[in-house]
């Protein structure tokens, strides 16, 4: 699996954010689109195949969880957001 720091992650990426919705209204990378953990099987469906994908949570867990389902059910190269969101919004990275 693939990894990048937030500072690696180009400014138009397609950005799946996998934290529950409660976590992802407080505070989130601008342009993220929420696709939670929970159900993420379902919802990985909505992720655009033909682009790379650059998956975040809290602080890389659950990002790296769900990057290794698409990688091994779906087939596709994800790439892991290292510290996730804290470290999104601690490097001052725009938020939404």
């Amino acid at each position: 699996m693939k990894s990048v720091q937030v500072n690696e992650v180009p400014e138009n990426a397609q950005l799946i954010d996998v934290r529950e919705p409660d976590e992802f209204s407080e505070v989130h990378a601008k342009n993220a689109v929420n696709l939670p953990l929970s159900n993420f099987a379902a919802l990985s469906e909505e992720i655009d195949y033909e682009q790379p994908i650059y998956v975040i949570c809290k602080s890389g867990g659950r990002s790296a969880e769900a990057s290794q389902f698409l990688e091994a059910v779906r087939g596709t190269e994800a790439i892991n957001v290292e510290g996730g969101t804290q470290a999104w919004v601690n490097a001052g990275l725009p938020t939404e």
